[in-house]
């Protein structure tokens, strides 16, 4: 879970019952941006509220924590934890919003509902590189992550895509990065247009275009060097 270390796990998991998403806030020291993981990932459901629901009572709750100066707030002073009625998230929003949360997505993969596009496009899945012949030029696409630039790699770039069927490894050359440097370094999900390589049993793709693939909520990369 975004935000939430194992200790502060243990501390939420030892004080359970709560009551509600107030409850919780009141006996468990959590910051405003914890509260808004928790809200997003669908922990609230428990309480009864969607994840709109909850994400919009996250701010209010917060209040009920312990102010700046380590003082626990008088009960009854929170106003605006209740929320208006809210649409409930689509199917991909919550994929999505799972992804920024936790990393994973019981909803299904966001790739997964825009399957339909990427198939017109003509878009290989990760399972779908088994089947085609090592050098043709293929047209791959999913979320970024992992970049990775080690320091022996002579300016190539590393890329893990990942769509609902698998993981796509991605080689960036050092002319390709330069040519296409605000996809590469930023973009949250890509199109990746390269040529299959396939070696001792690993397939990569080695990229000649990157283009950005549009996501209505972008998730985060685990980027490192």
């Amino acid at each position: 879970m975004r935000g939430i270390g194992d200790e502060l796990a243990r501390q939420i998991a030892a004080g359970q019952p709560y009551a509600d998403a107030l409850d919780l806030a009141q006996r468990v020291p959590l910051s405003l941006a914890q509260l808004e993981a928790l809200a997003t990932s669908g922990a609230f459901g428990c309480f009864g509220m969607t994840r709109r629901q909850a994400i919009w009572a996250a701010g209010a709750v917060a209040q009920a924590g312990t102010d700046r100066n380590g003082v626990q707030r008088l009960p009854g002073i929170v106003t605006g934890a209740t929320a208006p009625a809210l649409p409930a998230m689509t199917g991909d929003e919550s994929a999505r919003a799972d992804l920024w949360s936790t990393g994973v997505s019981p909803e299904g993969h966001p790739t997964r509902f825009v399957r339909e596009h990427l198939d017109a496009l003509g878009v290989v899945t990760a399972t779908g590189l088994a089947d085609v012949a090592p050098g043709a030029r293929v047209l791959v696409g999913g979320v970024v992550t992992h970049r990775q630039r080690p320091a022996t790699a002579g300016g190539t770039l590393f890329v893990n895509l990942e769509d609902e069927t698998g993981l796509i490894n991605v080689v960036v050359s050092k002319g390709c990065w330069a040519a296409h440097r605000k996809v590469a370094r930023s973009a949250p999900a890509m199109l990746v247009r390269g040529r299959l390589e396939r070696s001792e049993g690993v397939t990569n793709v080695i990229a000649d275009r990157l283009e950005p693939l549009p996501l209505t909520a972008p998730t985060k990369s685990r980027d490192f060097r």
